[in-house]
């Protein structure tokens, strides 16, 4: 294969814009044909016609509330799923709850592509510390790792203690997961005098600061990035020229005027909007991830020719992403319908020494209900944070549910 995964990868804009866009109608006909939820979005379409990019935006945006909604009334998938139940490998719950439909396509998640710029190669021992309970993180970079030929040792997130024994015996050379965790533990290795033997990582689902990626390079592992999504999979990865960040192939990718569905010029921020062609047992069209970023003009240096964005650089709407998992506005409010002591609520998420951290600030409870509502909390949104007790009137009449004071990337 050589620098390139395939020959996908360096064709010309246009040679891969005509073929997506030949297989676009397919795709669109087919998720009509079988999706219930998708012929009644896509009333009046006709798929024969939508060969274009300005065609593409006239399709509604779907977004992920329109999932749940949808799941609630007709679970569980809301009549999204366009094939037999029997022809699913997997079942996952994404944040929201949403429920998510993996089909048996090789590398349906399309993270061989990632895995592969990232120098990852065949053979190769490889460690995955995204979680494996309900949510597909792990299985995303399990079935990329699974198509290089790669086997995996399924670590899992947490423990680090516990981990650097397995790792140290094994010693994989490729650590997938999120970069706060990779650098616990070789810290945690460090201090007990063991080698791990990584010396490449694959990282997603946290901000990788430029500190952090030379903490951990400078103790011998390459660091590449991807952003990924629990319903998509690998939207976009990063190569070795380190320039943005490349799109995968199978997808074609909006950056679209938050709150509306208007794609916007070249260079402007805005939310990224994604139809997979690569999973037809769960269409996904036009589907809004609520991640803002920009295009970024020219062909990476790496030679690869596809489309490269800026990176994940905040969100368009209050969801938030967290230690690899999102935090929705409906989530505080449930907390505090739990505890309607509560008369205000506002979390606000920050960065601690490369980790981040909730910290929620309530009005009205007493000082001595922290420690419940913490608990609540920690229910709720499988993260940990702590709960500050504030006088009334101190928070912000400002609408925000969440606020996420951590740094952007750039």
């Amino acid at each position: 294969m050589g620098e390139h995964f395939d020959s996908e990868e360096t064709r010309s804009p246009q040679v891969r814009e005509d073929a997506l866009f030949a297989e676009l109608p397919q795709r669109l006909a087919h998720a009509i044909a079988n999706a219930p939820a998708w012929a009644a979005r896509l009333d009046g379409i006709e798929p024969g016609d939508v060969t274009s990019r300005a065609a593409l935006a006239a399709l509604p945006i779907t977004r992920k509330t329109d999932l749940m909604a949808a799941q609630a009334e007709a679970p569980p998938f809301g009549g999204f799923l366009a094939v037999p139940e029997a022809e699913l490998a997997r079942i996952f719950l994404s944040p929201g709850p949403v429920y998510v439909a993996q089909g048996r396509e090789r590398d349906p998640w399309q993270a061989a592509r990632a895995l592969y710029a990232a120098g990852v190669r065949a053979g190769e021992r490889a460690a995955n510390t995204f979680g494996y309970h309900l949510t597909p993180g792990a299985f995303i970079l399990e079935s990329g790792l699974a198509a290089l030929g790669c086997p995996v040792i399924a670590a899992g997130p947490g423990h680090a203690e516990e981990a650097i024994g397995t790792l140290a015996a094994l010693r994989p050379s490729v650590y997938c997961g999120v970069p706060d965790y990779l650098n616990i533990l070789l810290d945690k290795a460090e201090a007990a005098g063991l080698a791990l033997g990584f010396t490449k990582a694959l990282v997603s689902g946290a901000a990788l600061p430029a500190d952090l990626r030379a903490r951990i390079e400078a103790r011998g592992v390459r660091v590449a990035q991807c952003y990924a999504t629990a319903d998509l999979g690998v939207v976009a990865y990063e190569s070795r020229a380190r320039e943005g960040l490349i799109l995968s192939e199978a997808m074609i990718v909006e950056i679209v005027r938050p709150g509306t569905g208007d794609p916007v010029a070249e260079g402007e921020v805005g939310e990224i909007v994604v139809t997979r062609l690569a999973n037809a047992a769960y269409p996904l069209i036009r589907f809004a991830t609520g991640d803002l970023t920009a295009v970024l003009p020219g062909p990476s240096p790496c030679g690869r020719t596809n489309t490269r964005i800026k990176g994940w650089m905040g969100r368009a709407d209050q969801r938030t992403k967290i230690k690899g998992m999102f935090v929705d506005p409906a989530q505080v409010a449930e907390l505090a319908r739990r505890h309607p002591e509560i008369a205000r609520a506002r979390l606000i998420v920050r960065r601690a020494d490369h980790v981040d951290a909730m910290v929620l600030r309530v009005e009205g409870p007493p000082q001595a209900a922290a420690a419940a509502i913490a608990e609540t909390l920690k229910r709720i949104t499988h993260l940990s944070g702590t709960v500050e007790v504030v006088a009334a009137g101190t928070l912000p009449n400002d609408g925000k549910v969440i606020a996420d004071e951590r740094p952007v990337e750039g």
